[in-house]
């Protein structure tokens, strides 16, 4: 069976890389190996959603489907307010990212996690995810609206997908499930996408009152 990045336990053969960029005046480094996404570097989609990002993240953040650690370790290294937790279905991801935090002087958490099954309960104020797009749009539609649950008050998610993969449709999905859905970068064919007060909360609130 062929492994892809989204496979629990890969079984490819091992094939370690490495890649050194820049985020925000920081050098950056990175191992990558054979069964996780975009092995050779940085894709085009995380260095778009990181470069939309604002120029100061504190607080809890969740790197939802971290792969090696991409966004994680670059918004922690770049935001030392910021406490990264990075979390992946793959395992071999999951070791990387670990090791690409320590490697890069960034502390975070890391855990395998099928979708928010490992964080649920738990609340971020800032959730990044570069989704899984070959997983099928059911697996991420579940990951939006897991994140919207698990937003602290004032909380964003913000999410990078491709026109071609989906952008429209799941800004059409994303928009029931949030009060606020902003593009903030729309590049090379990459929507950037903001989303603010989960549409459940907002209804919790005004049955409380």
């Amino acid at each position: 069976m062929t492994d892809h990045y989204y496979t629990p336990i890969p079984q490819s053969e091992h094939k370690p890389a490495q890649f050194d960029t820049v985020y925000r005046g920081y050098a950056l480094t990175f191992e990558t190996d054979s069964g996780v996404f975009s092995r050779t570097g940085l894709d085009k989609g995380s260095e778009i959603l990181l470069g939309a990002l604002p120029d100061e993240i504190t607080g809890p953040l969740l790197d939802m489907g971290c792969g090696y650690g991409a966004l994680g370790v670059s918004i922690g290294k770049a935001n030392l307010g910021c406490q990264v937790t990075m979390a992946d279905i793959n395992t071999r991801a999951v070791a990387l990212a670990k090791a690409n935090a320590y490697r890069n002087g960034v502390a975070a958490e890391t855990m395998q996690s099928d979708g928010f099954a490992a964080v649920m309960g738990r609340k971020f104020a800032w959730i990044v995810t570069n989704p899984p797009i070959r997983a099928g749009k059911k697996v991420i539609y579940t990951m939006f609206a897991n994140a919207a649950k698990s937003l602290l008050p004032g909380g964003k998610l913000i999410l990078v997908i491709r026109k071609q993969q989906g952008a429209p449709s799941a800004q059409t999905y994303l928009k029931t499930l949030f009060t606020q859905v902003d593009l903030l970068e729309r590049s090379s064919g990459y929507w950037v996408l903001c989303c603010k007060q989960p549409l459940a909360i907002e209804t919790e609130q005004k049955e409380e009152r």
